[in-house]
């Protein structure tokens, strides 16, 4: 009983955004057209499916999600290995590598396409024009993949956060006795560390797989999901139908579609996390 008031809580917090959610996904809804809400079924459902962004755009969540995980496991472990092994200024060092972490993502957009990719003055551009290139403008030329830096220099610090911690519970005398016994540093690395980094890997995954899932802020401050559709994620194409086409019936669609998706990836990922754990 003492507890009810938090659960009903709790429970209205989550189920009325999600019925109402659903209702507006069965109705014709759509905001330049006010005095009409009939009730068209699965239509809404059809139109997301069928629009000619849709597939394109999970095709780009997917690139996202898995250049991104790629990205920060591998460099991740990395940098954890480095920063793991005493050196001078080791603590000064781990305080700057966690710090991009606490970037706001806004921010984070606005830094990368102003200060780092920018053709004219930005410093890539300045790196390239030394080394007698020309430079590359990254939002026109290369959208997602501007995305997908900036997305994996954020979330890189966690990640190097998470596999630090791991390393810090790893038995320093197996790793002793392992190098007394003729192990060199991949034997050492490939049948002791990376076995023992297993569970951290699988967390890291799991959790940005669910955050990257509802990126949006970093596409929209800067490429705007263009040129054309080329960095429009399954986000984005909600936000373009909700708010661009002020059609709330369709948008309602894809979000529960995207909801589907990104518990169909969950499960697969708690099972992959219980297997680890295991």
């Amino acid at each position: 009983m003492l507890m009810a008031p938090a659960v009903v809580s709790l429970l209205l917090w989550m189920i009325v955004p999600l019925v109402m959610t659903v209702w507006f996904s069965l109705i014709r809804y759509n905001l330049m057209q006010p005095g009409e809400h009939g009730f068209v079924g699965l239509e809404n459902y059809t139109y997301f499916i069928t629009d000619p962004d849709f597939w394109p755009s999970v095709t780009h969540t997917l690139q996202l999600l898995g250049s991104v995980i790629a990205i920060t496991v591998v460099l991740g472990v990395g940098l954890a290995l480095l920063v793991n092994e005493p050196f001078p200024g080791r603590g000064i060092v781990r305080v700057l590598l966690i710090s991009p972490f606490f970037v706001m993502p806004t921010v984070n957009a606005l830094l990368w396409k102003h200060m780092m990719m920018n053709p004219i003055y930005g410093v890539l551009a300045h790196v390239w024009t030394f080394f007698g290139l020309q430079p590359i403008d990254w939002m026109s030329e290369l959208p997602l993949a501007s995305v997908v830096i900036m997305l994996s220099w954020q979330w890189l610090p966690f990640a190097c956060l998470i596999f630090i911690t791991s390393l810090q519970s790893l038995d320093r005398e197996q790793m002793e006795a392992a190098r007394m016994d003729g192990a060199n540093g991949w034997h050492q690395f490939r049948y002791l560390v990376l076995p023992h980094l297993g569970r951290a890997i699988a967390v890291v995954v799991m959790i940005e797989m669910i955050f990257l899932m509802s990126v949006f802020a970093e596409i929209f401050t800067t490429t705007a999901g263009g040129p054309g559709n080329e960095s429009t994620n399954l986000a984005f194409l909600i936000y373009k139908q909700a708010l661009m086409n002020f059609d709330v019936g369709v948008a309602s669609a894809g979000a529960l579609l995207a909801v589907v998706l990104a518990n169909i990836a969950a499960v697969f990922l708690i099972r992959m996390v219980g297997k680890n754990l295991d």
